[in-house]
């Protein structure tokens, strides 16, 4: 249904378009056009709008236009080919994300400067991103908390959303297909007249679960192999809907309003008898973010902006298999979390060759978990102000901090400082910033549990946990010209007071406690009991890396783009709090030490064709696991994908593309077991093939 609302709407919008090109002018086609923007607008390092070389803080940049010349229609997508200080491992409970060695819970998911909320164990559920509308994606490394609060220990990833204003009105169909049943089509409708605008979105994305080995060690043996079908990617099914509405009545006040609804489903195979890897049920995830907002300009450099979010997010589990509990069907929530946030902010230039940021913000979370056993809130009060101030002609400082009352954690002080001296086409930085992570509802209150997979799993929460604190220093040199722009970065990120969870022998007492804590529990569980879990604060982390970015547009057309990361990320842990001494430092789990993506991208136009040809890799050394697991090994993986770009009229733009994913067929085809993961999760080789229509009046 939903896509024959967009059907009719495409044809009644492109026929009003058609009925109008009689009164157009003839024009140049757009097709011959490209430029590669070496210094766009950003908005994440300093909380206002400005030059990436103006900044004096480094954020790296993603646009809509790279992602799509490199065909790729999925956030981790954009984010892995692109940026190699992030990484990523899907599964069944979401996408285990890391940015500069540290994982998801550190990492803070904003959504034109609101956080996204909603994750499975940490992994963020990353098909909530809704990918017709982005417009670019910033990424700041390091603590950010003076300006974006808890959890923006290890960086910022800021998704920005594009709202066109050019056309009256104009539909976009974009359909990517590739190998695994993999599948995306986005549709967008935009209508922009007399300061009032709407703009919708329906997306479909899918993937089928596949395999790169179908075997598996027998329980008890490293030698002895049996037939699986476990997966090792799991597939899904999933919608995302969006719809916002814009308003400007004159050029000082502008008012927006939106909401996003997604729904996804996993697809793994179903329990059968004859061979193992199967699972009863597949997880469900819903949710459902709305938004409104406004702002109002004094002057060109003054203004008030205010938003309200409040973003709800549940998972469980849908029953395929009929079991002895559930039938088929049943759906069994395990998780539930609201959100509620408003924020006011006020941008005002008091002084010449000054920003100053003043703002508060108020946001409420609530969870309910089933499986552990919580139904709880916690609201955060917080107070934050920013100055920014240019002298003696290139030198930028800038000062800011925020203040945080948390119900539960009581008061916190985050500052944050910055200098950058600008002498020509130079940049030089230095950085200072303090960032601090409250625990979250289930790392206190936690009281679960469970059995997987025939083992029984308990967990608790910790109610005297303390917000977990970083200090981030970063020095920056930077060479920007308009064909050419590179720059090195060199920091520190130390955490203390890390939340883990500490593994507990469980001896006779403590089994005898825990079975009368938790009755479900039979006795044949009982029996096979060995520890239970407990989150504690007992690490310490210690990240130390190395970042060099270079983009140069080499000829007309041509652009060439090389990121390396160098991440030494390491734990320490202290169980008892006290000293460190005789302690050993490990990698922090999934870190990579050496990481570097390259892209060569060619655009050439003739009258009303343009041709595109990226080429793009990612090469990365070993992945570290911690405990009994071993490292997974490092891999090189190389895309190609060309765009053919057809002007032909002027209510109609035609793009089919072509390429290969993974043009040298590298796969980790070692047996999956219970020491053993992986850092590739590509099938191999793949053709890629996408069309994109757009209509527009």
């Amino acid at each position: 249904m939903i896509k024959k609302v967009f059907f009719v709407a495409a044809l009644s919008c492109g026929g009003a378009a058609f009925a109008q090109v009689h009164k157009m002018e003839h024009r140049d086609s757009i097709a011959t056009e490209r430029t590669y923007n070496l210094n766009p607008v950003v908005v994440t390092g300093s909380g206002h709008h400005q030059r990436l070389k103006s900044t004096a803080t480094p954020v790296r940049v993603l646009s809509a236009q790279e992602i799509h010349e490199q065909g790729i229609s999925t956030f981790d997508g954009a984010l892995t080919r692109m940026m190699p200080q992030v990484s990523m491992a899907p599964n069944s409970m979401g996408t285990f994300l890391r940015l500069n060695g540290l994982g998801n819970k550190y990492i803070l998911i904003l959504i034109n400067g609101q956080k996204l909320t909603g994750d499975i164990s940490n992994n963020i559920d990353l098909n909530r991103i809704n990918m017709a509308r982005v417009k670019r994606i910033e990424v700041l490394d390091g603590a950010a908390s003076s300006l974006y609060g808890s959890d923006a220990i290890a960086g910022v990833i800021n998704i920005i959303t594009d709202q066109p204003t050019s056309s009256v009105c104009s539909v976009t169909n974009a359909t990517n297909i590739s190998g695994k049943g993999q599948l995306t089509e986005a549709v967008t409708l935009d209508i922009f007249t007399h300061g009032f605008g709407s703009y919708t979105s329906f997306t479909h994305d899918r993937a089928d679960s596949y395999q790169n080995n179908g075997l598996e060690y027998v329980k008890g043996s490293d030698t002895e192999t049996q037939p699986t079908i476990a997966p090792l990617f799991t597939g899904y099914r999933s919608n995302l809907v969006g719809q916002k509405f814009t308003y400007a009545p004159n050029d000082k006040l502008a008012f927006n309003a939106g909401l996003d609804y997604s729904y996804k489903l996993t697809d793994r195979p179903n329990t059968r008898p004859d061979i193992t890897g199967g699972t009863d049920y597949e997880m469900q995830y819903k949710g459902f973010r709305w938004n409104a907002g406004g702002i109002y300009k004094f002057t060109s450099k003054n203004s008030l902006q205010a938003t309200f979010t409040a973003d709800r997010f549940r998972y469980g589990k849908e029953y395929d298999v009929e079991t002895k509990n559930n039938k088929v069907g049943d759906f069994v929530l395990s998780k539930k979390q609201h959100a509620y946030e408003a924020d006011l902010k006020a941008i005002l230039s008091l002084m010449k060759h000054s920003t100053t940021i003043f703002g508060s913000n108020w946001r409420r979370d609530e969870l309910e978990a089933t499986s552990g056993n919580i139904n709880k809130g916690v609201y955060t009060l917080a107070f934050y102000g920013q100055h920014e101030h240019k002298f003696l002609q290139n030198v930028t400082a800038t000062v800011g901090a925020r203040y945080t009352h948390h119900e539960t954690f009581n008061d916190h002080f985050t500052p944050k400082a910055t200098l950058m001296y600008s002498p020509g086409a130079f940049n030089f930085r230095a950085t200072y910033s303090a960032g601090f992570r409250a625990p979250g509802l289930d790392e206190l209150y936690y009281h679960y549990y469970a059995v997987n997979r025939g083992k029984p799993q308990i967990n608790f929460g910790n109610r005297d946990l303390k917000p977990e604190k970083s200090n981030y220093f970063a020095l920056n040199a930077e060479y920007h010209t308009d064909k050419l722009v590179a720059s090195v970065t060199g920091y520190i990120n130390r955490i203390n007071d890390m939340v883990v969870k500490q593994n507990i022998d469980v001896d006779a007492t403590s089994l005898a406690l825990l079975q009368k804590e938790f009755p479900e529990m039979t006795a044949e569980e009982a029996a096979i009991l060995e520890r239970y879990s407990l989150y504690v604060n007992s690490d310490k982390g210690d990240v130390k890396g190395i970042q060099v970015n270079v983009s140069a547009n080499l000829f007309p057309g041509f652009n060439l783009s090389a990121n390396y990361a160098y991440t030494y990320a390491r734990s320490l842990s202290v169980s008892d709090g006290s000293s460190v001494e005789g302690s050993r430092w490990s990698p922090l789990e999934r870190s990579i030490r050496n990481t570097a993506t390259i892209a060569a991208n060619y655009h050439h136009a003739w009258r009303r064709y343009a041709l595109n040809v990226n080429l793009n890799g990612r090469l990365q050394s070993k992945t570290y696991y911690t405990g009994s697991y071993e490292d997974a090994p490092g891999f090189g993986v190389w895309n190609l994908n060309t765009s053919h770009t057809f002007d032909c009229t002027q209510w109609a733009l035609i793009e089919p593309s072509i390429g290969i994913d993974n043009l040298f067929d590298k796969t980790d085809h070692r047996i999956d077991s219970s020491k053993r993961k992986f850092a590739l999760f590509s099938p191999g080789r793949m053709l890629t093939v996408g069309l994109k229509v757009r209509l527009k009046k």
